[in-house]
């Protein structure tokens, strides 16, 4: 009970980032965690024999599905069995056995916790494997026969420009609450649940209004492209469906000045990773 205590006071803490909620507010989010995978977790990061034996066997299948979708050749699966050495902790600090699972916090279950730790370590196989890869020699058939680079495309400043315009237009219109729950989770970079206690909404409906606004703000920029985008810079109006097309694919390629944080008026968090819309 105290590990489990301990656990419960470790999620709280690190989803109100220090703040001081009141009886209400930790009592509700506690009631939102996914208690019996934790109560599981800290079990089996106390290495009882019984925790394990039920994690191994409920997990263990759906790890494997997890890894042969990573990987359909099976190289994945090696990444999931070498999980269990670190969920078990076999590296000992100080004489207390440091097990992964002290990062489980019970906000999603476990075995999505687990799906999101093997994709990471699949992602960040990769990156090694391509960082020491080795290039090909300037007259092998493999440096023949790469592609030649394309070249540059002479109308990405304008799809980004016109692009940019009708998403900011498409912004100014949306009506403040909207606006403002845009701003918390793109912008400010809060948790859905956090953004939810801010505007009195539960993170489903946080998730679901998010998810309209999206499509609302695409199908805004759509029509503004297909319309017109006016005659700022000289900017040419009544795109057809690819052009169209290629201005998303523009903006995915290399967002540039694009910035939700400042079509919203806010700051930007130059140390955090941009979400897309």
């Amino acid at each position: 009970m105290d590990a489990f205590a301990d656990a419960l006071k470790a999620s709280a803490d690190r989803a109100f980032a220090g703040k001081t909620p009141d009886a209400r507010e930790l009592e509700r989010y506690l009631a939102s965690l996914h208690l019996d995978d934790l109560a599981l977790a800290c079990a089996c990061a106390a290495g009882h024999d019984a925790a394990w034996e039920h994690f191994v066997l409920a997990q263990r299948p759906l790890l494997y599905r997890s890894a042969d979708a990573l990987d359909p050749g099976g190289g994945a699966r090696e990444l999931a069995d070498s999980l269990y050495a670190d969920l078990y902790g076999l590296q000992d600090r100080e004489g207390e056995r440091r097990s992964l699972f002290r990062y489980f916090h019970g906000r999603s279950t476990l075995a999505t916790w687990l799906r999101a730790v093997l994709a990471q370590r699949h992602v960040d196989r990769l990156r090694v494997q391509r960082r020491f890869a080795p290039l090909p020699d300037e007259e092998s058939a493999a440096a023949v026969a790469a592609p030649a680079s394309h070249p540059p495309d002479p109308d990405r400043p304008r799809y980004l420009a016109l692009i940019r315009e009708a998403l900011g237009r498409a912004v100014s219109r949306l009506n403040a609450r909207d606006r403002l729950r845009l701003g918390c989770y793109y912008a400010q970079e809060l948790t859905l649940a956090q953004t939810g206690r801010l505007l009195g909404e539960h993170e489903a409906t946080v998730s679901r209004q998010l998810a309209r606004t999206r499509r609302a703000i695409r199908e805004a920029v759509v029509d503004e492209l297909r319309a017109g985008a006016g005659p700022k810079a000289g900017l040419t109006a009544g795109l057809n469906d690819d052009e169209i097309a290629r201005c998303f694919e523009c903006a995915v390629e290399d967002a540039g000045p694009l910035d939700l944080s400042e079509l919203l008026g806010g700051e930007r968090k130059d140390s955090s990773p941009d979400r897309s819309i």
